[in-house]
This record gives C-alpha cells, sequence and structure tokens, in this order.
C-alpha cells in the first residue's frame, strides 16, 4: 500500500510539472538566441553570430619548398639541399562587437618563418593587430602587423608569382614592427591616392624591453592613376584577374629609425651598439590582359654603420642600395612564366666585413594556377652572382626550386 501511494503522489507530481511546466519551457524557448552561423566559402571558415555583431574566418596555407643550388651544370655538383616545410601559417581576422572593430591575427610554426637564426627566439606570433574603421577609407590600427614599406614584402608571401621574395627585399626590407599604423584613401574622379603612416618600436617584432626611446617613423604614398586594380590586384603579383584596360600604381616609402639595434633594423643579427638610419623605396607595378610589371628601388644611409665588440667582432648596418625588376605572362589556361633580375650593392665602407658583398640573381619561373594563389604549383630555375666588395672574385651558383602553395 505505502509503495502504491508513492507511486500516485509520483504520477500526480508529474502530471502538475507537465501543466504549470509548459508557460515556463515556452518561455525558455522563446528568450533562446538564435544559434550563429558556421561556413565555408571563399573568404575561408567563417564563425559569425545571428546578429552579425561578431565574424571570425579562419585561413591556413601551406608552403613547401624544395631547394637545390649546384656550383655547376656540367658535372651537377650539388652545393646544397633545401627541402622543408617554408611556411606553415594560421590566421584568423573580422570584426568583434561592432563592424568598426576589426582584427588580424597570423601565427607561424616553422623555423624558417621564426626569424630563428637571428633571435634564437621562436617568434610564432607574426600580425597582432586591431583596427578602428572610421569609414572605409580612413583607418587607424595598434599592435604589430607590416609596416608600409616596399609592395613586394607587404605582398604576403603566397600572393608571390616566385618561390621567394627577391634580394632587395631581404636585403632592406622593413618587415613586422610594433606601434600605431593610419591609412587613408583619397579619390579624385578615377585617380586613387593611399596615405599610410606609422609610428613603431624600429626593432622588429616580440621585442623585449629595449633601453633609450629610440622609434621609427614611415610614411608611404601610392598612386593609382587609372583607378582600382580588380580584386585589389595591386598587392598580388601576377595578372591573374586579366585586367581589361590597363592599372598602374606607383608607390613611395620613407622610413626613419632612431636607435635601432638590429643591422637592417627590424631584421638582422644585433648590433654591438644602437645606430640610426634612413631608407627610401620607390617602386611600381602594371597589369593589363594577362602581363604584369614590377620594378623596386631601394636606398639605405646611415652615419657610422659598423659597430664593434670589445674583443674586435663586427656588426653593421646594411648601408647600400638595390633595384629589382621582374615581368610576367598569364595564358588563359592559368599558367604562368616570368623572369627577375635583381641587385644589391652594399656601399664602399662595408669592404672587408660580412656583409660587404654585392648580390646580383636572375630567376625564371612556370607557376601553374589551380585555385589562384591559394593553391598552385611553380618550378624556378636561376643564377646568383656574389662578389665580394674589393675583389673582381665572383662566385656563381645555379638554383632550382619547385614550390607548392595549398590553402584557402
Amino acid at each position: 500500500m505505502l509503495a502504491l501511494a508513492s507511486w500516485r503522489s509520483f504520477a500526480a507530481l508529474l502530471a502538475l510539472a507537465c501543466v504549470f511546466g509548459a508557460p515556463f519551457r515556452l518561455d525558455a524557448q522563446a528568450t533562446t538566441k538564435a544559434p550563429g552561423s558556421f561556413d565555408f566559402d571563399a573568404d575561408g571558415i567563417v564563425f559569425q553570430t545571428a546578429d552579425t555583431s561578431n565574424r571570425v574566418i579562419m585561413r591556413f596555407r601551406i608552403q613547401n619548398h624544395a631547394t637545390t643550388r649546384s656550383t655547376s651544370l656540367d658535372d651537377l655538383d650539388i652545393g646544397s639541399t633545401e627541402w622543408m616545410v617554408r611556411r606553415l601559417r594560421l590566421r584568423f581576422g573580422g570584426h568583434l562587437a561592432d563592424r568598426r572593430l576589426t582584427f588580424n591575427l597570423q601565427l607561424s610554426f616553422t623555423r624558417s618563418d621564426q626569424d630563428f637564426s637571428d633571435t634564437q627566439f621562436p617568434n610564432i606570433v607574426r600580425d597582432a593587430m586591431v583596427f578602428w574603421n572610421f569609414t572605409p577609407d580612413l583607418q587607424i590600427g595598434f599592435g604589430q602587423t607590416k609596416l608600409p614599406g616596399n609592395r613586394q614584402r607587404v605582398i604576403s608571401s603566397g600572393d608571390l608569382q616566385i618561390g621567394e621574395r627577391s634580394i632587395v627585399n631581404n636585403a632592406f626590407n622593413l618587415d613586422r614592427d610594433f606601434g600605431f599604423q593610419g591609412h587613408w584613401r583619397v579619390r579624385v574622379e578615377d585617380v586613387i591616392v593611399n596615405l599610410r603612416g606609422a609610428l613603431s618600436t624600429g626593432d622588429g617584432r616580440n621585442q623585449s624591453r629595449i633601453a633609450g626611446d629610440g622609434l621609427a617613423w614611415t610614411g608611404r604614398v601610392e598612386v593609382l592613376p587609372f583607378g582600382a586594380f580588380l580584386n585589389g590586384g595591386d598587392y598580388f603579383e601576377g595578372d591573374l584577374m586579366r585586367e581589361p584596360t590597363p592599372k598602374l600604381s606607383v608607390g613611395a616609402t620613407i622610413h626613419d629609425n632612431q636607435g635601432h639595434t638590429r643591422t637592417r633594423g627590424q631584421l638582422g643579427v644585433r648590433l654591438f651598439e644602437p645606430r640610426s638610419s634612413s631608407l627610401l623605396y620607390l617602386d611600381a607595378i602594371a597589369k593589363w590582359q594577362g602581363a604584369a610589371v614590377y620594378a623596386e628601388y631601394a636606398r639605405r644611409t646611415g652615419a657610422d654603420p659598423i659597430t664593434r665588440s670589445s674583443d674586435g667582432r663586427t656588426a653593421a648596418v646594411l648601408v647600400g642600395s638595390g633595384w629589382m625588376a621582374q615581368a610576367s605572362y598569364i595564358t588563359p589556361a592559368n599558367i604562368e612564366v616570368a623572369a627577375r633580375v635583381a641587385n644589391v650593392t652594399p656601399d664602399d665602407v662595408l669592404t672587408g666585413i660580412a656583409d660587404g658583398v654585392e648580390q646580383t640573381d636572375y630567376s625564371a619561373a612556370v607557376t601553374y594556377y589551380l585555385r589562384r594563389h591559394r593553391v598552385k604549383a611553380g618550378l624556378e630555375v636561376g643564377q646568383e652572382h656574389r662578389r665580394t666588395l674589393g675583389t673582381e672574385n665572383v662566385a656563381k651558383n645555379w638554383l632550382l626550386r619547385a614550390n607548392l602553395e595549398f590553402g584557402i
């Protein structure tokens, strides 16, 4: 009897819960937030809340290189091989809380992509930048990212038409730095003018506290006299969009770095004493109906560039000049042929030290684009010339590189 009474009591309570609990369940369902969305499209993997106030785009890329250098083609004497994952990146972007509050986060996971050889530290964080967009043509940012330097450096390594950037970029590029940046786009009918500026530490990414108050400022102006390139084509190499009308962008950058601690400003090994230097960049890119031409010039100057340790070792600011020109054509079948010549000439003051080497490179490449720059395969052949300043001896190497880019 007791068990039967307990069962009847439980059944009665369950019935009451069903009757009186229904309105509460309906209210709870009515107040539940609508689910967000998950999508995979041309932008990448997209996560977004239902009200679109938060949007995060995730992308990845893999770049595999197989590089072989030979001192002679006659006996195929292999001087060196570098077969490796050259770059492995994970990138996030989007906006949070407000569509005008955007961000860019990028991480790298390979030793060759972490500035390890110069710093002995794995610099995983490449970009960590937050922007406030006042209008589509005016924004300011705070954090770490590329400075507005030479165009080929600002162009993503995944958007190059030859496997690596030129030796001019290697010697003089501004790379990434931490600080404030601003961008203002001015339109006068079809003419577009981009004005960019930055105030940064001058010593590169992920730096610890540095003595002194030396900072770097950078200013850049770009003029597009014939209007905008399709899909932002002034910042990827090769005319993959096959511009129906001629397009041109001409840019100039001035950079002044006070009291920097590395041989190339934001890059390079440590100097034994801080130095100051200035840098000028000029570059231009043109595209039309599958053909593309790009050229740049760089000049770095600085007083007393050589520093010495107490035991006689030297480390110097790489003062000198460089120039580069490349041209390409892509067929309707998405097969591209490209060629490049580049030269770096240090100033005579660097004669007798490690950086006192004149360099000239010649490259030719064939690339097949399966999905524009996101999925592509290329083959490069080139010759490298190295002459030590103060001598007439020229060392030559042949280069053969296979390049595979795969990502979203």
